[in-house]
């Protein structure tokens, strides 16, 4: 088969699952490729175990790249669930050769039609699909995420965030004509031009990954980039390469089996020791970076990057005002849940929940503030209490450093006299029983507190704040948004007029806001393709996954004219 039958033959393989993820992120409705449920009903009963032993077989094993520039060995990851090292090693590879190679890749990558390359990322990720079983251990073992979130949360989920931004640059690209005939009279002369546009991709893209996600702005980030014609150099977190270098391997796989450079996409794995991603940041080649991470590197990159795009989602201070509810405790139970899931090492979890102090009505009456804690404590307890529940939910504690942040809060509490509501404290896990596991810490406390609990802690710690009211909750949440940034906010309320006066102030600090959740769905759920993550309007981040700007200005369009009767092509 030639290579022009090749190309058309993927196109098409792919053009019905790209123009259903274009109608979907026009009508934002509920669409993914995907089957987000590792249940063996629907992937068979050998795929499980198959995924397994692909894990298995990498671990105390070089993990072999092809890749340009290795200098040397090296590998640090630890299992949250043994707390073994895995043993695997990656290459550390010479910035210089990765750049270079990237750049020579990059030739015939950004002659290739718009339609090729989009196909060729949709390829990829269905193959990251048909390896999620493998992926699910990978992460489990490297993040601490649970078996199901894994599956789900660093799989379908990931990569319908992926295939969401291919849907935007697909559009973004569609919309520049590649040529065009333009006639007009100047003074008694007819002008008849023949006018060409080319695309031309910006340059090297970066994806700084990070830790406890690691595919979860990876897919976007990269799928963005390379669909507009730029390679792409991924760096993983030191204690979370293996999820990244197994989609660099079937990144590589794909392109070079369709005729293109394997090198436009490639490893740029480091040791905590001796970290590179400065020098791919200020090399000049490197046109274009994505950082997903720690609120103080952001914030850093965000203020020396540039001449250069720079994307990134750090984190915020994700908060709860509970003005009024119908059913306490389904209300309190969803809350428990977002706080509870992944043992709040997500960029969603509530961190703060603001309650007035003088209680708040309910369809069965006015409760106390001491009340909606106290069942928000128990809520809690039914998920830690129950060792297969909490494994589900909670998974593991990555690193030392979360564990750190529970610590440090609950002495904080003891030295300034805060009632501590709930200790954080290890749960058995029934598969893992050297599983570093840790359920939430819970601390009352008041405004005259702010500084406990107004800056990131990136692990299972709760405060609950005692508010004047529930507009002085309101005004307060929507400020810490502001001030400090936030993913997501959350509120409670039975009273329209409460939700109409305060749902613009939340929009204007840029914080998406869930109102009256309950039930089956996590309130912390973000669904690609309808709700837009993160926003670019407070301090945590300044990029939205997805949206058209998200892809745009990763090409730009060059154009030539010429007299048509030159014959200009």
């Amino acid at each position: 088969m030639n290579e022009q039958q090749t190309s058309i033959d993927i196109i098409a393989k792919h053009q019905t699952t790209l123009e259903q993820a274009r109608e979907a992120v026009k009508t934002r409705k509920s669409w993914s490729p995907f089957k987000d449920s590792p249940s063996t009903k629907i992937h068979g009963p050998e795929k499980p175990s198959l995924g397994k032993a692909a894990f298995t077989a990498h671990l105390n094993q070089p993990f072999t790249l092809d890749l340009p520039g290795i200098k040397g060995w090296a590998g640090e990851e630890v299992s949250p669930f043994t707390q073994q090292k895995l043993g695997i090693t990656y290459p550390l590879c010479e910035p210089e050769n990765i750049i270079g190679s990237a750049k020579r890749a990059m030739a015939s990558w950004a002659k290739a039609s718009p339609d090729l390359r989009v196909a060729l990322c949709l390829e990829i990720a269905q193959r990251m699909y048909d390896r999620n079983f493998e992926m699910v251990h990978s992460v489990m073992h490297v993040a601490g995420q649970s078996y199901t979130q894994a599956f789900s949360g660093s799989g379908p989920n990931a990569l319908d965030r992926g295939i969401e931004a291919l849907a935007y640059a697909a559009i973004a690209m569609d919309n520049v004509t590649p040529s065009a005939q333009y006639h007009r009279t100047f003074g008694r002369e007819e002008v008849n031009l023949d006018k060409t546009y080319t695309l031309v991709p910006r340059g090297i893209g970066l994806v700084i990954c990070c830790a406890s996600f690691p595919t979860w702005n990876a897919y976007p980030a990269m799928f963005a980039s390379l669909a507009t014609g730029n390679p792409v150099v991924v760096k993983p977190h030191p204690i979370a390469i293996l999820p990244m270098a197994i989609v660099v391997e079937t990144c590589r796989a794909t392109l070079a089996e369709f005729g293109f450079d394997p090198n436009l996409v490639t490893l740029a794995a480091d040791t905590l020791a001796e970290p590179v991603a400065q020098h791919y940041i200020k090399h000049p080649d490197v046109q274009i970076i994505d950082f997903t991470g720690s609120p103080r590197f952001g914030h850093y990159l965000e203020s020396t990057v540039t001449r250069k795009l720079l994307y990134t989602e750090t984190a915020g201070v994700n908060s709860v005002v509970v003005e009024s509810v119908d059913n306490l405790a389904e209300s309190m139970r969803a809350i428990a849940r977002a706080t509870s899931l992944f043992s709040a090492q997500m960029c969603t979890s509530p961190q703060v929940v603001y309650v007035p102090k003088d209680g708040i009505k309910t369809a069965d009456g006015h409760a106390s503030f001491e009340q909606v804690a106290q069942t928000l404590v128990n809520e809690i307890d039914a998920i830690g209490h129950d060792p297969k529940l909490a494994a589900g939910i909670m998974g593991a504690i990555q690193g030392q450093v979360s564990l750190d942040v529970v610590e440090e809060a609950e002495a904080m509490a003891n030295k300034h006299g805060l009632p501590i509501l709930r200790h954080g404290e290890a749960y058995p896990h029934p598969d893992f029983p050297n599983a570093r596991t840790l359920t939430p810490l819970v601390i009352s406390t008041t405004s005259a507190h702010k500084q406990m609990y107004s800056e990131e802690r990136f692990g299972p710690v709760l405060f609950i704040v005692a508010a004047q009211s529930g507009d002085d909750a309101a005004h307060e949440a929507t400020e810490l948004a502001r001030t400090r940034g936030t993913i997501s906010c959350y509120l409670y309320s039975t009273d329209e007029d409460f939700i109409h006066r305060w749902v613009d102030e939340y929009a204007q600090v840029g914080a998406n806001l869930t109102i009256n959740l309950t039930g089956a769905m996590w309130i912390n759920f973000a669904a690609a393709y309808s709700d837009y993550h993160v926003t670019g309007l407070n301090p945590a981040g300044n990029a939205c996954l997805a949206d058209l700007s998200f892809v745009a200005s990763r090409f730009r369009i060059a154009q030539r004219r010429r007299p048509i009767s030159e014959g200009a092509a």
